[in-house]
């Protein structure tokens, strides 16, 4: 898994997206769609339609990087969102939970404790 820094947001492309798609034309789903800057220091993730491929869309110093996934078996747990929200802003955990096969959501994580010394 490549090391995304945890101060960059994440933000996920509601619904789906046409795989073919390219720089160019995830780059103008950013801007005309979301109203977004897409040379800025955000990750877009962006889902086809069987769910089985993502392709995150981030702005370096000088250039795009396009990173892209597919699973070979399974699909990602791709949030369902209402209709009317066309991104859903994530943190870089969450991603990986998602790129790992999870839920956004993990109810079912360990809780965080507050270990407390006792005297025995």
């Amino acid at each position: 898994m490549f090391g995304f820094s945890d101060a960059l947001p994440v933000v996920l492309i509601c619904g789906v997206t046409d795989m073919r798609k390219s720089i160019d034309g995830l780059a103008y789903i950013v801007a005309y769609d979301l109203e977004m800057e897409p040379c800025s220091e955000k990750l877009f993730v962006f889902c086809g339609r069987r769910r089985d491929r993502l392709k995150i869309l981030h702005w370096s110093a000088n250039g795009f990087w396009l990173h892209y996934k597919r699973l070979e078996k399974g699909t990602f747990k791709w949030p369902g969102i209402d209709d009317d929200e066309l991104s859903l802003t994530i943190t870089s955990r969450q991603l990986n939970w998602l790129l790992d096969g999870l839920p956004l959501d993990l109810s079912q994580a360990h809780p965080h404790l507050i270990y407390r010394y006792h005297d025995c």
